[in-house]
C-alpha cells in the first residue's frame, strides 16, 4: 500500500531545507519552496517555475498541497461576498468578504462547526467536527484578498476571526496562521489590522497576554449578568463573568490594548435598565469600547431584536459614563452572511 503523502505546508522552513539536503540538493531550495507556499500561495508544485522540473517531480513524489477551494460564492446586494470553502477532506466552512468605502475585511473561520453552545448563533447548531489547520485559515485570507482585488480593485485591509468556531479552542493553529499572515515571509499584514473574537475563555485570554500577541481582542459578551448570560451562552457557567473580567484586566495590564465588547440587545432578554447598569459596571474599570450589533435571525422565536428605544437607552447610558459605543449594522443578511448566521446552508 502506498504511504500517504504529507501536506508540505505542515513543514517549517528549516524542515524544508533539511529535506533538500537529504535529497542531495542545496538547502536554499527550501527557501524557494517556502516562498511559493506562503508568499505566493501556490496551489500546486507546477506553479513553482523557478524550480527545475526534476525537483518539482521529487516534491510531487513526497508531498501534497491540501489547498482549499471556493465551492460556491454568493454576492449580497450590499457587496458582501460569502464563500463556502471546501477543505481537502470534503468538509465545508464559510468565510466572508465585507467591503466598505475605505476597507475590505475578511471574516474567517477557525473550526468546522463550533465547540461552544451559544443559543443565538447558527454555527453553534453544527457539531464541532474538527479544528482548521493553519494553512486552511491562511487560504481563506488569500482567497478573500484575491476577491478584494478582483471585485473592488484594492487589497484586503483587515481580518476578523469572527467566522465559524471559537478561535481560542483552536489556539495553536490560529496563532500559527496569524504568524504566517503577519510575517514578512508570509502575507506581511500588520497585526494591528487583525481582531480575534472570542466568546470568552479566561485561561486562554491570559495565555494570549503571556504570549505577547500584537493583534486586537474582541469579546462576544451580550450580558454582564451571569444568570442572563448563562441562559443564552450556557458555557458561561464554566467560565463565569468574574473569571472573564479578571482575565481581561490581565490582558490589558500585559498588552495595553483596549478590549472591544460585542453586544446584541434582544427584546425581553437584556433590554432592561438592570442590564445596562451591569454592562456599565463591567466596562467602567476596564479600558474598552462597546459595539452594539444588529441581531440576525436564525429562526429561533426566543431571540428578537430589541426596539430602537432600548438600543438608544444603551447608547445614552454608555456615553454618559464615557464608554465608547458604536452601532454596527449587519452586512450580507440576504445571503446569510451576517454575524451569527454562518451555518453551511449552501
Amino acid at each position: 500500500m502506498t504511504a500517504k503523502k504529507k501536506d508540505i505546508r505542515a513543514l517549517t522552513k528549516d524542515q524544508l531545507r533539511d529535506f533538500f539536503v537529504e535529497q542531495g540538493d542545496q538547502a536554499f531550495r527550501g527557501n524557494q519552496v517556502y516562498e511559493w507556499l506562503w508568499q505566493r500561495a501556490a496551489h500546486g508544485f507546477e506553479e513553482m517555475t523557478n524550480i527545475s522540473k526534476a525537483t518539482r517531480s521529487i516534491l510531487e513524489e513526497h508531498f501534497v498541497i491540501n489547498h482549499i477551494s471556493v465551492d460556491t460564492m454568493q454576492r449580497s446586494s450590499d457587496g458582501t461576498i460569502k464563500n463556502a470553502v471546501r477543505l481537502h477532506d470534503g468538509l465545508i466552512v464559510e468565510s466572508v468578504l465585507i467591503p466598505t468605502e475605505s476597507r475590505t475585511t475578511a471574516c474567517v473561520s477557525s473550526q468546522v462547526g463550533c465547540s461552544l453552545d451559544c443559543h443565538f448563533c447558527a454555527t453553534a447548531r453544527l457539531k464541532k467536527m474538527r479544528n482548521l489547520n493553519p494553512d486552511e485559515i491562511v487560504d481563506q485570507v488569500t482567497a478573500i484578498d484575491h476577491q478584494s482585488r478582483l471585485y473592488f480593485n484594492r487589497p484586503l485591509s483587515n481580518i476578523v476571526f469572527m467566522g465559524m468556531g471559537e478561535p481560542l479552542m483552536n489556539y495553536n493553529n490560529v496563532l500559527k496562521a496569524i504568524d504566517k499572515i503577519t510575517s514578512p515571509e508570509g502575507l506581511s499584514m500588520s497585526p494591528r489590522r487583525i481582531t480575534l473574537s472570542t466568546s470568552g475563555i479566561p485561561k486562554m485570554i491570559r495565555k494570549m497576554a503571556d504570549d505577547e500577541v500584537k493583534f486586537n481582542l474582541a469579546v462576544s459578551l451580550h450580558s454582564a449578568i451571569d444568570a442572563t448570560r448563562t441562559g443564552i451562552m450556557p458555557f458561561n457557567e464554566t467560565f463565569p463573568l468574574k473569571d472573564l473580567k479578571e482575565s481581561l484586566h490581565y490582558w490589558y495590564a500585559k498588552t495595553k490594548k483596549r478590549i472591544t465588547f460585542e453586544y446584541v440587545v434582544w427584546a425581553g432578554i437584556n433590554d432592561k435598565q438592570a442590564d445596562i447598569d451591569a454592562l456599565i459596571d463591567f466596562c467602567k474599570h476596564l479600558p474598552s469600547k462597546v459595539n452594539l450589533i444588529e441581531y440576525n435571525s436564525i429562526d429561533d422565536d426566543r431571540f428578537v431584536q430589541a426596539d430602537a428605544s432600548a438600543i438608544n437607552a444603551y447608547i445614552t447610558a454608555l456615553e454618559l459614563n464615557r464608554i465608547v459605543v458604536n452601532v454596527r449594522r449587519s452586512r450580507g443578511k440576504d445571503i446569510d452572511a451576517a454575524c451569527g448566521q454562518l451555518a453551511n446552508k449552501s
